[in-house]
């Protein structure tokens, strides 16, 4: 049946439905998107993990939309009280692997053994960024399990230099760049102390209609009609596999679309589909 609901589709297949917008979703750092003018000296560099933002808050690892992640035990076995921010990975390209693990309504040992928990930041920890990289090193090492991996931070001089990083980060199969401003307090909303670089700006949006195709696309989904969290509505209508149009993102959905800019009405540019997002909105 054409449109039918993704949380029916998953049914009997062992994997959690895609995640809804909590009351209790944690409090996470959001990032914005890089400009040329920022002062990089400000600055620490990282990669930017294609994988699913995972807060551990003490007791249970929860997604960015507050459900619990059901890991196994020794995934989590001696992790400390201490809240950790981070990125569940499976490694550079292989988003849909992570996703498909970590959704899991019984975890796959074998699956949660490729998984690596990347720690990038301490919630609760007073300090400013660059003491707050310390801290989490030490934690980790404390940790000491080869699955839980300490972010790396370094510098970078230019804007040139920062593009040069980002065009090898591509080459070798990575995701883009994040930005972390040295001297920002951990503050749980999106502002310019947290910047994404990537060679291609992306968002997320709410699916909230369905076009029907036309054509070669007739008898199944043509186009998402979808919102952004500002109120924008637009139609998404490319990027999608035949797969994907004939069972297509239920309404409720949160989607990652890619675009390029946007036009004088606001509307992004070229946008097109990119993924499913279970851990939306952010």
């Amino acid at each position: 049946m054409l449109l039918r609901g993704l949380a029916a589709a998953l049914l009997g297949t062992g994997l959690a439905p895609l995640a809804a917008w909590s009351a209790d979703a944690p409090a996470l750092m959001l990032a914005n998107v890089y400009r040329p003018g920022v002062r990089l000296a400000d600055y620490w560099l990282s990669e930017k993990y294609d994988g699913l933002r995972a807060f551990w808050d003490g007791e249970r690892l929860r997604t960015r939309g507050g459900e619990t992640i059901a890991a196994p035990d020794w995934f989590t076995a001696q992790w400390p009280a201490e809240p950790m921010d981070g990125e569940l990975w499976a490694g550079r390209g292989r988003f849909e692997e992570a996703m498909s693990t970590v959704r899991q309504l019984t975890p796959d040992d074998a699956a949660w053994r490729r998984i690596r928990f990347m720690v990038f930041d301490l919630p609760a920890h007073p300090g400013v960024f660059t003491e707050r990289i310390e801290a989490y090193g030490r934690l980790v090492r404390r940790i000491d399990q080869a699955w839980v991996q300490a972010v790396p931070q370094e510098r970078v001089g230019s804007h040139a230099e920062l593009m040069a990083r980002l065009d090898r980060m591509v080459r070798d199969g990575g995701e883009g760049l994040m930005l972390h401003r040295g001297d920002a307090p951990y503050r749980a909303v999106r502002n310019d102390d947290l910047l994404k670089v990537k060679t291609h700006e992306d968002a997320e949006a709410r699916v909230v209609g369905h076009v029907p195709g036309k054509g070669r696309h007739a008898g199944r989904m043509g186009a998402l009609v979808v919102q952004t969290p500002q109120g924008l509505r637009f139609k998404l209508g490319t990027g999608f596999t035949d797969a994907e149009r004939d069972q297509p993102p239920a309404v409720g959905t949160w989607v990652t679309y890619r675009f390029r800019g946007l036009n004088e009405s606001g509307v992004p540019r070229f946008a097109s589909f990119v993924r499913v997002r279970p851990d939306a909105p952010r």
